[in-house]
């Protein structure tokens, strides 16, 4: 039998950012393995996790990622809250986790990857940085 929840929205924030930085690291380390599909999808996780964080400080948990991603769109890059730019580099990122995950015949490449690498990076030191902002750290 599990734990039962415990811990604040701060909490879980930070919990989520510790989560998103693990899923970089590994998505680097897949990188330099040369194991592209692979870290499409922990760049993707990292993306992912970071913009949960952020749900959490609002409240909201969603089941689905669309959901996640959409919400996160709306309220935050439509907003102007995070750069214009990362609205269609998400929606990207998501393409790609998935054609890396599921496409049989998709070919990851090692410049796609560092892309969805850097993307998560620059996105993740902006969700931190904003989370820090709002938990008054």
């Amino acid at each position: 039998m599990g734990q039962p929840d415990q811990g604040t929205v701060r909490d879980l924030a930070c919990y989520r950012i510790e989560i998103a930085r693990n899923d970089l690291r590994t998505a680097c380390m897949l990188l330099a393995e040369k194991e592209y599909r692979a870290a499409n999808n922990r760049a993707y996780y990292a993306i992912f996790h970071g913009i949960s964080a952020i749900h959490a400080l609002d409240g909201k948990a969603y089941k689905r990622h669309k959901d996640t991603l959409s919400n996160f769109n709306k309220d935050y890059i439509r907003t102007e809250i995070f750069p214009k730019t990362f609205g269609r580099k998400i929606i990207e990122a998501e393409e790609i986790r998935h054609a890396s995950d599921y496409d049989d015949f998709y070919i990851a490449t090692k410049a796609e990857a560092e892309e969805q690498i850097a993307t998560a990076r620059e996105l993740l030191e902006l969700i931190e940085a904003y989370c820090l902002d709002r938990m008054g750290k």
